[in-house]
């Protein structure tokens, strides 16, 4: 079966090429992502590019004859299949790669320019691509390349038609007030060699279009603040846990919805993602808003649950699974799990008391829509889930054992025949997905030449998440201004308070402030977890506060004192903790530098350790979260043991080595850097 996507629109019979996605296509399992049908033959090496060879099986064409043709149909040969040979661009100097928008004949490669033009910020800059097309242009027009000129002329062609496509895709990258010199670059050049052309008349009404928005922009900040003051504050109608569930849980898709469409998906390239904050939010601004209302639901989660008294705890909490369960009903995974972290997070998690009030088939649900965000198998479950209801029309999958949303799930089924739901993923994983690619692959291959095979595959997460952004354009609901007044006047609480708050609630067990963390600790998978998990990237700091799921001052992931630092206490042993991932431990580390502290207060970073990671991937997610550059085979690890240090080998299960009859306070330092004058060195019993 042949899919009308754009995903694989880029087989070329004459030039016996093809630029399209071999590895993945959206509508198909990733187990299925290698076509039978291509094997790989060798590598074909140019100047300044490289090239992938495929034999490939395609349906054979018989030739037509003609009735006076010689030849009977009995001495032909009937052949079903035949093997045609395929390039597949590898990687390139940055010119090859834009010579590789069309192929030898000059036709236009459409997957090769969606895969370059979605992932090409990650080598190089929007000017200097522009310019490298205008040169090849004009190197054509001027018959400088030694082509015939029909191919010449299709080439042309072909670069006006990639120019449309950048023009119209990504219009951001066009935006540049108040100069606009892209465009100005590009109409200067229009002018000259197609002033009549549609691509010049597009131009100019491109460039019109971003003058009377910016001067759109500059009115309304002008006046906004003036505005504001005429407005009159008004009651919020709603009363937590008081509140309408279904209309609750539809406004938070709405929100979701409308910042999950705006995202720009080349802002989630690991490449741009996972940079410092302060770019992060100069050049991921659309990513930083979806990050920041995921933290903005689980805060007020966790805040309506601490503030409330006694007796309504279980009911705020009820109300939240509540909310959940209508969440799933709509297919909105992202302000699901940003609940279900909320409720997850340490200072409700550990209310013994409070959840232990709830009625056994909530605490079931709750259980059942947490382990869609199971970390088992890569997060099989949230994937498998996003494969088979991401463009359907309303959710139809429940788990085995999942009884109490086989009834939610049957309940919506009886009224199917009027739904129709987009849906909005839990977008972290994707950001965990690209941010891993960029990690586990080099950008450049040891002879200097941009690996474009990295792009594909970035591409393949990027077509997945545009997929999904048409999928949401299926939710038709209406704007509550009365909700986000609520939600906006909901008290949050910072990490301290809440766990303070907590505390003072249900005081914890006799149990020391240094005790280590190893099994009830229930995982926060929230938009702010920097561990190793596949959650680990879609984290932003928040300037109005934070709970534990932000990393800037979270109790289970702050950065502490080395003396009187306080540990997270255990959960509640009632809830079924068999979805939890236990088997890890929270790692203290710190970073020595040639002035660091050797005694008194010492500033740490906490991390997860869990009991499958070995040595480089623990010193990778210590500088990550140190804010630290480089090669991780440049960094040693060593447990900060009373008058010594315990220093890890390269390749050790760190879950095993550590000493666990001692604080987990680690150093990381450079392999060439010396230990503090007075600890000894040593090496684990176990790796």
């Amino acid at each position: 079966m042949l899919c009308n996507c754009m995903c694989f629109n880029g087989f070329s019979r004459k030039s016996q090429r093809y630029d399209g996605l071999l590895l993945f296509h959206p509508h198909a399992h990733s187990s299925l992502r290698r076509q039978p049908t291509w094997k790989v033959w060798g590598e074909e090496r140019l100047d300044g590019a490289i090239y992938t060879i495929y034999l490939k099986k395609v349906r054979y064409h018989r030739p037509t004859y003609t009735i006076s043709s010689d030849d009977n149909g009995e001495s032909i040969s009937h052949l079903e299949w035949e093997t045609v040979k395929v390039r597949l661009l590898k990687a390139g100097t940055l010119r090859r790669l834009v010579e590789a928008l069309a192929t030898d004949e000059g036709e236009l490669e459409s997957t090769y320019v969606n895969v370059f033009l979605a992932t090409y910020r990650t080598f190089t800059t929007p000017d200097e691509v522009l310019t490298l097309l205008l040169d090849r242009y004009e190197q054509l027009a001027n018959n400088e390349l030694d082509l015939p000129e029909p191919v010449a002329d299709q080439h042309c062609k072909t670069l006006c038609g990639a120019l449309h496509v950048w023009l119209e895709s990504y219009p951001e990258d066009w935006c540049q007030p108040p100069l606009y010199t892209m465009i100005h670059q590009l109409l200067l050049f229009t002018q000259q060699h197609l002033p009549n052309s549609e691509l010049h008349i597009k131009l100019k009404h491109r460039l019109q279009s971003f003058q009377s928005q910016q001067k759109g922009n500059d009115v309304y900040s002008m006046y906004n603040g003036s505005l504001c003051l005429h407005t009159t504050p008004t009651q919020p109608p709603y009363q937590f846990p008081d509140i309408p569930h279904p209309h609750f849980a539809e406004q938070l898709t709405r929100i979701d919805m409308e910042l999950f469409k705006k995202v720009i998906v080349h802002q989630c390239l690991g490449g741009v993602w996972s940079r410092r904050e302060k770019r992060r939010a100069e050049e991921a601004p659309t990513v930083l808003a979806t990050v920041s209302q995921f933290n903005a639901v689980s805060l007020r989660v966790i805040s309506t649950v601490l503030l409330h008294n006694s007796t309504s705890r279980s009911s705020v909490i009820s109300t939240w699974i509540d909310i959940a369960q209508e969440l799933r009903v709509l297919k909105n995974f992202s302000s699901l799990k940003a609940i279900i972290s909320g409720l997850q997070s340490n200072p409700v998690y550990r209310l013994h008391k409070t959840w232990s009030a709830l009625p056994k088939d909530k605490v079931e649900l709750f259980e059942e829509l947490a382990r869609i965000f199971s970390e088992e198998n890569n997060q099989w479950a949230q994937r498998e889930l996003l494969m088979k209801e991401g463009t359907a029309r309303f959710a139809d999958t429940v788990g085995h054992n999942d009884k109490q949303l086989q009834k939610v799930i049957q309940r919506q089924l009886n009224n199917s025949g009027t739904i129709s739901y987009g849906t909005i993923p839990y977008l972290g994983t994707f950001l965990t997905d690209l941010t891993m690619i960029d990690t586990a692959i080099p950008d450049t291959l040891p002879d200097g030449l941009i690996n474009f095979d990295k792009r594909r595959k970035e591409f393949e997460v990027l077509a997945q998440i545009k997929l999904l952004q048409g999928a949401a354009n299926a939710y038709m609901i209406s704007e509550d201004l009365s909700f986000e007044r609520w939600f906006d006047s909901v008290l949050t609480l910072d990490d301290k308070d809440a766990y303070q708050l907590s505390c003072q609630i249900e005081p914890p067990l006799n149990t020391p402030l240094n005790t280590r963390i190893k099994h009830g600790h229930k995982k926060n998978d929230s938009v702010a977890s920097t561990s190793s998990s596949s959650s680990s990237q879609f984290y932003c700091d928040i300037d109005h506060g934070s709970t534990s799921i932000d990393t800037k001052d979270s109790v289970s992931q702050t950065s502490s004192s080395s003396n009187g630092s306080i540990d997270t206490a255990p959960v509640s042993p009632s809830l079924n903790l068999s979805q939890c991932p236990t088997d890890f431990y929270i790692i203290k580390v710190t970073y020595q530098t040639n002035n660091v502290e050797t005694q008194g207060i010492v500033l740490y970073k906490s991390i997860m350790l869990s009991n499958n990671e070995r040595t480089p991937q623990v010193i990778r997610n210590a500088m990550m979260k140190l804010g630290l550059e480089g090669n991780p085979d440049t960094y040693t690890i060593a447990q900060i043991l009373p008058h010594k240090e315990m220093v890890l080998p390269p390749n050790a299960n760190v879950y095993y080595a550590v000493n666990t009859d001692y604080n987990l306070h680690f150093i990381l330092r450079p392999k060439d850097q010396p230990s503090p004058s007075g600890f000894k060195k040593s090496k684990p019993l176990c790796t």
